[in-house]
């Protein structure tokens, strides 16, 4: 309950922060960086090296990918079926197909499933969200703005963003007896401004306007991040015969609210930002509710 009432804080928080204190220009990028290269590659080191390897651990990864190119696959059925633009496809892909596994959904699961939860989790957040991210989102962001991707760039990118460097690192430790005990306070200490940090930088951000026109696309990609991409994730782990934590985290993880950093990518991409932003706004504040009745279902 802790947990889960520091996450609301520090949403409100950054919420109150940038409509009534005038809070920096850049405050929320700086806060952004702080949370990608220095908070999450932390907490994902503290955790990893502790996590009990099993044949399962390929479910959280590729689950991920479900999600994205299932989403995909709906988005760009309906744009052609209403005629959307490709920016609107995309916008919605980046911000829908992907999920707030880190940001939101890190802090979320611990706040419903307890910190021993998070190593299933970061494995869905690293090896699957992030990895559909940095393939599939320049992929996607590249095909409806007309821009070239090559898979050196992309494999660049993967293979130099901090928190994966992190993963692999926390896999070899694990594997050669644990990250040494005289550093390991200090990497916990800074893995745990993950969750106040992040929460504040997403309500500094935290739009809810619609423009005209915006409701069905809106409505279309929160139904399918929020029910129809976890219910299909169950599924397959139930087909798959997947059980256990390692089926609810996935599912959990699965149901979070739209990418931060999807929409941070339509947006450089001019991708229809605003709907980006709304759709980003609204899906953050709905999770709160989807996600534990989700987690009850489960």
């Amino acid at each position: 309950m802790q947990s889960l009432l520091l996450l609301v804080t520090c949403l409100a928080l950054g919420a109150l922060v940038a409509r009534l204190a005038g809070p920096p220009q850049g405050l929320a990028d700086a806060l952004n960086w702080w949370v990608i290269n220095v908070a999450l590659p932390a907490l994902v080191l503290s955790i990893v090296p502790g996590l009990p390897l099993s044949a399962e651990l390929w479910f959280p990864a590729v689950a991920m990918w479900f999600v994205f190119l299932g989403g995909w696959a709906v988005f760009a059925a309906a744009g052609r079926a209403f005629g959307w633009s490709g920016a609107r496809v995309g916008a919605i892909t980046l911000t829908c197909g992907l999920g707030n596994s880190a940001f939101i959904g890190l802090p979320l699961i611990e706040a419903l499933r307890g910190r021993e939860a998070l190593p299933i989790a970061a494995i869905a957040d690293q090896a699957g969200v992030f990895l559909s991210l940095a393939i599939g989102g320049s992929f996607v962001a590249a095909l409806y703005s007309g821009e070239h991707v090559s898979v050196a760039s992309v494999a660049r990118r993967v293979l130099l963003f901090p928190p994966f460097i992190a993963l692999i690192a926390g896999l070899v430790l694990g594997a050669t007896g644990g990250v040494p005990q005289a550093i390991e306070p200090v990497i916990t200490r800074v893995g745990d401004t993950l969750v106040p940090l992040a929460l504040f930088s997403v309500g500094l951000q935290l739009k809810l306007r619609l423009e005209p026109g915006q409701a069905a696309p809106v409505g279309l990609a929160l139904g399918w991040k929020l029910a129809l991409a976890p219910a299909l994730v169950w599924m397959v782990g139930r087909a798959a015969g997947i059980e256990g934590d390692v089926l609810v985290i996935t599912v959990l993880q699965a149901a979070m609210a739209p990418m931060i950093s999807g929409a941070i990518l339509a947006q450089q991409n001019r991708l229809e930002p605003a709907l980006a932003n709304a759709v980003l706004g609204l899906g953050i504040l709905l999770s709160f509710l989807t996600v534990p009745l989700v987690d009850r279902l489960l």
